[in-house]
């Protein structure tokens, strides 16, 4: 008997062991994709922060109407930054690319002073640039607005694209996780059927016989999220090795966000199958019990 025991017992932690690795690899392929989206985000903002359009200064603006301009793009709510270029930097770039000076050959400077602008996020687009523009020709006295309209509307088509394929494989792996974690939670308390029903028959209410399960569950499913935690912060490091700027893409703020969602999504999964499993059981009577 005591032997017997022993096995059952060994049998029991062996598939609890089984079962919380099973969790905190489906919680790895979780986490991985929402670090995959929360990066996709950022690299999106950084990507739109760095397109950049350039007003043309009229020849005739004073040294106060640019420094009165600029002043004004440093407070508008859409400026990333903005760079004042004047016409003997713009002339002497110029040069840095051609190897030639244009005022040695033309005997004056063609270029006009500029003003390059790089845009938040949320207003790198042609349409928005297009009431930018409208707004400082009405306003101000430049010459013209100078943008890339297809590359723009080029990295918003790809990045949204990107962002729904991102969003449909999130719902998808979601489904299938929670899938796979509710038959791993169901098959450990397929083994204890009988108990449930024999706790049934001596009176105890389903709430009381519920609660050991979803206790051990709940504790199965943080430590599957912490194991899972532990294996994403693994591969963090062994990508940050090889790819200098990583860190800056991803930061501690985002970090902790993840750790938090797979935390969130452990604890949550694993309670909601455990109860469902649970309530399965508790339903049935003991024919039907012997025919599963």
């Amino acid at each position: 008997m005591e032997k017997s025991a022993r096995i059952t017992s060994a049998t029991f932690i062996n598939s609890k062991v089984t079962a919380t690795i099973s969790i905190a690899l489906v919680l790895f392929l979780l986490g991985l994709l929402v670090m995959l989206a929360l990066f996709a985000n950022k690299l999106s903002i950084y990507i739109k922060e760095n397109l950049s359009f350039t007003i043309i200064l009229n020849d005739k603006m004073s040294n106060a109407e640019i420094k009165q301009l600029q002043k004004s793009l440093d407070l508008a709510t859409y400026v990333k930054s903005a760079t004042y270029i004047s016409k003997e930097q713009a002339a002497k770039e110029l040069e840095e690319e051609l190897g030639e000076n244009p005022d040695d050959f033309l005997g004056f400077n063609p270029l006009s002073a500029s003003i390059e602008i790089r845009l938040k996020s949320e207003y790198a687009n042609s349409d928005s640039i297009q009431m930018i523009e409208k707004d400082l020709k009405t306003k101000t006295n430049i010459q013209d607005v100078l943008y890339k309209k297809e590359l723009m509307q080029s990295v918003n088509e790809n990045m949204n694209r990107a962002g729904l394929i991102l969003a449909i494989l999130s719902s998808v792996l979601l489904l299938i996780s929670f899938a796979l974690i509710n038959n791993t939670i169901r098959l450990m308390i397929y083994s204890k059927r009988f108990l449930i029903y024999t706790m049934k028959l001596v009176g105890a209410t389903d709430g009381f016989i519920r609660k050991p399960f979803l206790q051990a569950n709940l504790i199965s499913g943080i430590v599957a999220a912490f194991i899972a935690i532990t294996m994403l912060l693994g591969l963090l490091f062994y990508i940050s090795e090889g790819i200098s700027n990583f860190s800056g893409l991803m930061s501690i703020d985002t970090l902790i966000i993840v750790f938090i969602i797979v935390l969130a999504l452990g604890i949550g999964i694993s309670l909601i199958a455990t109860y469902w499993s649970v309530n399965k059981y508790l339903r049935m009577n003991i024919g039907e019990m012997y025919k599963i």
